[in-house]
Order: structure tokens, then sequence, then C-alpha cells
């Protein structure tokens, strides 16, 4: 089964299953899912918490011998294995896969992962967490869903906002969101249930957002400039090493090279996104930049790539920063 930390409440309201696996990069999302699962496993009787940290020279014995150990206090107990790398290793891959069919109703299992890349989530163990588990997502939340997600934390608290004010929001929180969740309290405090206005909401908020180069990108790619702007503006204000900018626009300028080369030689774009190993979640992204863009834009970016390069190096005079804009910009209008 497979949950997102938003439909979870629903999900233990109706009965708790023996396992659940917590994965995701969003600290805020995947404590709290955590954490509510604690809370309903205490209200059925599982009384008895032992906490298993899965680090270097962890010995994977022990979760099988802490699962079928009797206690003196109690006879329902909740073992909440972390594993803070999310490579259980061969050993441990073992363990889990031999664990899971060994579940008891006596025992709830609570394992926490962090985000798994492909080669993981294709490995045995997982699959066998997650034909035998509450499979539990906690992914950060992207750009375009985060107004909902902030109009339904609003909604807790009895509170709501217009589609203009959630975007301001957005902006100030993109790619933080225990800021956000600490801004969204913020309001509650502040102001009464009802409709917060945006002139509330702009006195209120700090802007915590946390600029990065791959927001960066996802913006170059999209053609959207007013956000390429805002997020290149953070990453300055930020003191972020331009070396480090340069390197994320090249990537992807050279992965969209590569992709249209091989269309040209005759190869579907997907097949090409197969071939070079364009992550699943951002195909889309980039097969609408790939469609919009012809070679002749490709060799135009690496050439001012180029030109960047030197200026970074202090071999050709300009600024930098001016420099990034005019790229995003004529990329933008490609």
């Amino acid at each position: 089964m497979q949950l997102t930390s938003e439909t979870l409440p629903r999900h233990l309201a109706s009965g708790l299953r023996p396992l659940y696996v917590i994965h995701g990069d969003a600290l805020l999302l995947a404590i709290e899912a955590a954490d509510s699962i604690r809370a309903a496993a205490r209200e059925v009787g599982y009384t008895e918490q032992n906490t298993l940290i899965a680090e270097q020279h962890f010995k994977w014995a022990e979760l099988k011998n802490q699962a079928i150990s009797l206690s003196l206090f109690a006879e329902r107990r909740l073992i909440d294995l972390r594993i803070p790398n999310g490579k259980p290793g061969v050993e441990g891959g073992a363990a889990l896969q031999d664990y899971v069919t060994h579940l008891s109703d006596d025992v709830l299992t609570l394992i926490t992962l962090p985000k798994l890349d492909w080669t993981a989530q294709k490995s045995l163990w997982f699959a066998a967490l997650a034909k035998h588990g509450v499979m539990i997502s906690a992914d950060d939340i992207p750009r375009d869903q985060l107004p909902d997600w902030l109009a339904n934390r609003l909604l807790r608290q009895n509170q709501s906002s217009d589609k203009a004010t959630l975007e301001f929001l957005a902006d100030r929180c993109e790619g933080n969101l225990i800021a956000a969740f600490q801004e969204i309290q913020k309001l509650g405090l502040l102001f009464p249930p009802g409709e917060v206005s945006f002139e509330q909401v702009r006195e209120a908020v700090m802007d915590v957002a946390r600029y990065d180069i791959f927001k960066l990108t996802e913006a170059m790619l999209a053609g959207d400039v007013a956000r390429y702007v805002h997020v290149l503006e953070g990453l300055r204000a930020e003191g972020t090493a331009t070396v480090l900018i340069l390197w994320a626009i090249s990537e992807e300028v050279r992965t969209l090279g590569k992709l249209l080369q091989a269309t040209l030689s005759g190869a579907s774009l997907r097949d090409a996104m197969r071939n070079i190993r364009v992550r699943k979640e951002r195909q889309s992204l980039i097969e609408s930049t790939a469609r919009r863009l012809k070679f002749l834009h490709i060799e135009r970016a690496i050439g001012h790539a180029a030109r960047l390069d030197k200026m970074i190096k202090g071999l050709h005079q300009g600024d930098v920063w001016d420099e990034f804009l005019q790229f995003g910009l004529r990329f933008a209008k490609s």
C-alpha cells in the first residue's frame, strides 16, 4: 500500500498494519508521519517502544531479537528502526527480507529511510518492504503544489487565504517546509480564524526560501523568467559559489545536447532519456524543454557557458552575475 504523509491520518483511523516504512527527503513530513504512527500505536496498546539505529557496526540480529523477546511490562510493542543512510548493506538487506516474512500483530514495526536513489528502490529488500508493509512517501513538496499544501495547512487551523497570497507565501518558503510550517503556525497565533489577507501575510512572513542551484535550473528549463531571476537573486545574496551555478546550468545544457543529438540520429526522445538515465521525476520537464529547443540553441548556450567560465577564472572581463541573468533570459526565450 502506498500513502503520502497527507493521506496517512485517514488510513490510521481505520486501523493499524504491522509494518510502516517512511521514506523521503522532507524532514518535516517524515517526522509528522512517524509521530502520527507512534500516537496511533499507543492508543491501541503498543505501550513499549524500542528504537534501533542502523549505523556502522549495527548488529542486524538485534532487529529479530527485539521482535521475539518477551517483555515483563507490555504485551504489544513498537520497534522503531531508523536507517539514516538508506543503505542496509548485504547483511541488512537479507535481514529485512527475512524479518518482513515473520510479522506479528503484537509487534508494530516502523522503519524510517531517507530519500532513496533508483538503485535502492529496485533492491530486493525495498521490494520486500513494499510487499508486506505500508509505504509512506515523505518527499519534498514541488513548487507548483506548494500553494495547495499551504492552503491545507491553513485550513487545519481554520484559516484561509486567496490564491495570490498563497503564491506569495510559497515564494518565501520554497525549499524549506519546516520554515513554511513555522510561518503557518505564526499566522495562526497572530490572526483569528477566517481569511488572512495579503497585507497581513506580507507583514508577518519572513523570506525563508532556501535558494539552491537546482531550483534555478528548473526555472531555466521551464522558461520561467520571473522565478529564474528570483532564485538567482537569492543565490547571489547568499554568496553561492559561481562555479557551482555554472556547473549546474552546464550539466543541463549538456544533457539537452545529448538528447537532441540522439533525436537527430533517429532515436525517440523517450528512448534517448532512458539511455542517458534522466531521472523519472525530471523527464517531463526535460522532454518539454527539448521539444522547444533546436540544436543551434544548445551550441549558443555552450558558447555562453564557456565565456562565463573564463569570467569566473578571471581570464575574461565582465559581470558574472549579469551574465548568469542573460544566460537564463536567452535560454528561456529560445
